[in-house]
């Protein structure tokens, strides 16, 4: 059985992000905090805590979907008219190990700034209708 076959996404994720497209290397989740335009990249490797353990393909593949979701972050930000100004991409894993990298939409009006998003404030869910929206803007940039 291929690592593919056996990724399975940490529980925690589905706290508080949705999966909405699998990439080439990852599973493409919506982080559901209106705040921000956020996704989350979870590499479809089993076992995977850090960078270094990809093989150089899989890395070089990821940083090509870190770029594509840069891209997609950008457009969910224009999609709820606030365009994204800085572009934060982190790959922390202190809270949940697995293998997984952030790219973030940031304003300077927004609520946290100049702070990182991580233990600021309270998430605030996507309203059912955005959230959808910006499912399907996403998914339409799903050809892998």
């Amino acid at each position: 059985m291929g690592a593919e076959a056996e990724f399975r996404a940490d529980p925690a994720f589905d706290v508080g992000s949705v999966a909405v497209a699998d990439w080439l290397l990852c599973q493409v989740r919506l982080q559901d905090d209106a705040r921000f335009p956020w996704l989350v990249l979870l590499p479809r490797r089993a076992g995977l805590t850090e960078l270094d353990q990809l093989e150089p393909s899989d890395l070089a593949l990821l940083m090509a979907e870190v770029l594509r979701a840069g891209d997609a972050v950008r457009e969910l930000g224009r999609l709820v008219e606030r365009p994204v100004e800085k572009l934060n991409v982190a790959a922390l894993g202190n809270v949940t190990a697995q293998l997984h990298v952030h790219v973030i939409g940031r304003r300077a009006d927004d609520p946290v700034w100049p702070d990182p998003v991580w233990g600021r404030g309270e998430a605030q869910p996507w309203p059912t209708a955005t959230r959808q929206a910006l499912i399907a803007q996403i998914g339409l940039g799903a050809d892998g």
